[in-house]
């Protein structure tokens, strides 16, 4: 399962590539309005870091616009996927942009039903929100679950690409289900390398280490 960054954090970016944990970065007007900083440069310098796709949104609602917008985005940099969200206007949006050439990344999915919408029009990444869907008494998981099973009846090429990530449990189901991409914010990630018989284990080896009086290099 590819690892994405939920975030417009550059220094939170950097550090997760730097340990090899990034396949990609995903960013929204909320990211980019938390990280206070000019959307086109924030989207390059991340472009810069990370080689895998960077989700970057369009926010015009309506077809032209959201082409208008397209052609600056698509601009900063080759890895650059535009995020539409799912409507008529979005899915026309991503079938002209895939029939170009640009990954788009179709957003706010919410059910198999617009998934398998967002495959037919050619999408690169459709992202199913599980946290926000179980927010309102529904199973996130058991979405993930009818859309992959809908991509491999028809064998889409449409990656699931799990967001709203909340914490480590979705991460794990996420990847038993066969999810191409999962996207969480920075702190979720590292979550996932907690264990505590991982912390006594090292605290063991360090207290039977210094008994031995000696030191490495």
């Amino acid at each position: 399962m590819k690892f994405f960054a939920d975030t417009a954090d550059t220094n939170d970016i950097r550090e997760l590539a730097e340990a090899g944990l990034l396949d990609g970065v995903t960013t929204n007007p909320s990211l980019i309005h938390k990280a206070g900083r000019d959307f086109l440069e924030v989207v390059a310098e991340i472009c810069r870091i990370v080689p895998g796709p960077v989700s970057a949104e369009v926010v015009a609602l309506d077809h032209e616009g959201m082409m208008r917008e397209a052609e600056v985005v698509r601009k900063i940099a080759d890895n650059v996927a535009v995020k539409v969200p799912l409507t008529i206007d979005g899915l026309k949006t991503c079938k002209a942009l895939t029939d170009d050439g640009t990954m788009v990344n179709v957003t706010l999915c919410f059910s198999a039903n617009q998934a398998l919408l967002a495959a037919k029009a050619g999408a690169t990444f459709v992202s199913p929100f599980v946290g926000r869907h179980d927010d309102i008494g529904f199973d996130g998981m058991q979405l993930i679950s009818d859309i992959r099973l809908i991509y491999d009846n028809y064998d889409f090429a449409t990656e699931i690409l799990v967001a709203s990530v909340r914490h480590p449990i979705h991460i794990l189901e996420a990847a038993k289900l066969g999810a191409d991409v999962m996207t969480a914010p920075p702190a979720v990630i590292r979550q996932l390398v907690k264990h505590p018989l991982t912390d006594k284990g090292i605290e063991g080896f360090l207290a039977d280490w210094a008994k031995t009086g000696q030191s490495i290099g």
